[in-house]
Parts: C-alpha cells; structure tokens; sequence
C-alpha cells in the first residue's frame, strides 16, 4: 500500500486474518482493511453488510474506495474506542449504555432485506445459520480442545458421545431462522464516538435465531459482568422488545445457544493458538468455561452435557489457560 502525503499506521486488529490501518489526512482519517485472505468474506461480504445496515439507519463503516485486486478497502473510522475501551475505564453507567445497545440491537433485528450488490456490482445474499451450521461450529470444541486436553485413547469416546449431546441440544431449539444476526454482537465491536454507537466486524452476519446475539452481548468472553446485571441487560431486552415471541422458548434457546457459542470460542481460541501462533486468546478459555458453567448448572436441557463436562474436564483443566 502506497499513499502520498497521507500518513499510514497500523491499528490493533482481531482474531481474523485481516489487517487494520488508520490513514490520516488533511480531511480527516478513515481506516484501511486489508485482507489477501478470505477476501471474499473479509472485504466483499463486509462492505455487503455494511451497506444493508446503513440502508436500515443502523451505523456501519461505510465505503470510501475500494482496490480488491490489491487486497484491500477503505472505510469510515468511528475512532479509537469500542464500549469494551469505555467499561475498562471504569465509572460509567453501564446499564444505560447497554439499554442503547439493546435499541440498536432490536433494530438490528428487524431487518428483512436478503440480498444486496456488493462493490463489484454482483448480488450478496446473507446466509442461514442452519441446525447443521451450528453443530459444525459447536464441533470446533471437539476437533481442537479435546485433543490438547485429554488423553489420545479417549478422545474417539469422548468426542463421538459430545457430538451426539451437541446434536440433541440443537434439536431443542425452538424458535426460526428469521431474525437478521450479526454472530459476534458483542462490546469489542461497537464504537462510540460523539454518543453515538456504530457497529462493526459484520461480515459474518447470517439470518438465525432471535435469542443468539443477545447471548454473544450477555455472556461475552472478553469482559465480566455480574450475573445481577446480566439478569438487567436479558430483563431490559425483553421489555423493550415490542415484538411478539415466545418467551419461554426464547430463554430455551438463549440459553443452548450461549452454551454452544462458548464451546465453539474455546475451540476458536485453541485453534489460533496452535495453528496461527495467536496465544493471546488462550487466557480468555477459562472465562468461556466458567459462561458455560453458569447456563448449565441450572437447567434440565443439560444433564447429559454437564455429566460428559465433568467426568472429563475437571475444573484444573478449565482454569488452564
């Protein structure tokens, strides 16, 4: 990347493969993502998304050039601080902030729109997160945790009778696939800037379940809240939700789907570690156990789960980071 008489430096990334740039100009700053893999999704898909929630008054970066066959695109910068910056700081009202997010999220929700031309002029159409989407996701625990924590002769076992619990588990949700989800709705990827939130990392966006975003917010692995305002932020959803659901099956499904979103981080996690050299993430398992721990010791749908979790990670294996 070559740009005259503006100044480039590099920004904190994530646990993609993409890069992240802060051009500064005269004019102001916009950042540059740059992506020689998975370019489709990181870049095309990205700039897709971002267009059908600003279409819908949501706040997304918007695109300001863009040059693919050199990997990379240039977006709108909302700044330096994401609402995890903010809580870290401490002395904020976070359940003010979080009622915000819950409007922004239930806005988020209403979505309809499918498909959408991307900057090639060619047609994206926003994925269903199906049953089967879910269990390979869940099964990242299974192909790259179990083979760093347990013994070699048990592993076939074990991870043969998990996949069939994850596979019951699935079957127990209740509610549709038609609700508009980002996948990763969570403080880390919400930017504030002049009061204002705006979200980001959305190429991953799929039509699922209605409870599963609000699952990524409440139990996320990267920040610690109590379980009092936990309780707050799922109370305050509901009651500002004015759409008609089930709500009964909605905590059903809120519930699996927290589970299994946090079994699927920690083999995410695992993964970087060992396949990308990226160990960072390594410290933030034992938070993912204790997210599980908490959905499961209460409630009947994981009997099966908690016993296979027990007998066979003991809580010495689940503080290791």
């Amino acid at each position: 990347m070559n740009f005259k008489n503006n100044k480039i430096s590099r920004i904190k990334g994530d646990a993609s493969n993409r890069k992240f740039y802060r051009k500064s100009a005269k004019k102001g700053s916009s950042i540059i993502v740059y992506a020689n893999k998975e370019k489709i999704k990181n870049l095309l898909n990205y700039d897709a998304i971002n267009k059908i929630l600003i279409k819908k008054n949501i706040s997304a970066p918007k695109l300001i050039s863009e040059n693919y066959h050199n990997n990379f695109i240039e977006v709108e910068d909302f700044g330096k601080n994401t609402i995890f910056d903010i809580f870290k700081k401490g002395n904020v009202n976070k359940i003010k902030i979080y009622k915000k997010i819950l409007l922004i999220l239930i806005k988020l929700q209403k979505i309809k729109l499918k498909r959408i031309k991307n900057f090639k002029k060619k047609f994206y159409k926003v994925p269903n997160y199906s049953k089967k989407f879910i269990l390979d996701e869940a099964s990242l625990f299974l192909d790259w945790y179990i083979p760093k924590v347990v013994n070699k002769n048990k592993r076939f076992k074990i991870k043969k009778n998990l996949k069939k619990i994850l596979y019951s588990l699935i079957k127990k949700i209740k509610l549709p696939n038609t609700t508009f989800v980002h996948r990763d709705f969570h403080i880390s990827n919400l930017m504030i800037k002049k009061n204002k939130i705006s979200i980001i990392d959305t190429q991953d966006a799929v039509y699922g379940n209605i409870a599963y975003d609000l699952a990524s917010l409440i139990d996320d692995v990267r920040f610690k809240n109590s379980k009092k305002l936990k309780k707050i932020i799922y109370k305050n959803y509901i009651n500002l939700n004015k759409k008609k659901f089930n709500k009964v099956k909605f905590k059903n499904d809120f519930e699996i789907l927290s589970v299994l979103r946090n079994l699927k981080i920690i083999g995410i996690f695992t993964r970087l570690a060992k396949r990308d050299n990226k160990k960072k993430y390594l410290k933030l398992i034992p938070h993912a156990w204790e997210l599980i721990e908490g959905r499961i010791n209460n409630n009947n749908a994981f009997i099966e789960l908690k016993k296979i979790l027990e007998d066979n990670f003991p809580k010495k294996i689940r503080i290791k980071k």
